[in-house]
């Protein structure tokens, strides 16, 4: 269950810097709610998942799912650059995570 509330989490952690991007400086207020309501939501999650889990392990996994989401998102959605040695990078930022998951013992 704590591994759960840590993926929601970090899906979370990808949706508010998401969110920011669309409520241009929170003057858009339609993007600027969903995205406060996430950013917390992404907070509290982590914290419950991390009474259990190694906390060096939840928030690596947290930022973790964060970077690699909002960069893949920001290619998709905004266009960003994709070189292949940035898709590799950020690939081996996923790498880093199913790491963590596999020896973290819980």
């Amino acid at each position: 269950m704590d591994w759960l509330c840590l993926l929601v989490a970090g899906l979370l952690e990808v949706a508010w810097p998401i969110g920011f991007k669309y409520s241009n400086g929170f003057t858009k207020m339609l993007y600027t709610v969903p995205t406060c309501i996430a950013l917390i939501l992404s907070f509290v999650l982590l914290s419950k998942a991390s009474k259990t889990l190694p906390i060096g392990t939840s928030y690596a996994v947290w930022t973790g799912i964060g970077v690699f989401g909002t960069a893949l998102f920001g290619i998709i959605l905004f266009g960003e650059a994709y070189t292949p040695t940035r898709i590799a990078f950020i690939f081996l930022i996923f790498a880093g995570i199913v790491g963590l998951k596999l020896t973290s013992g819980s």
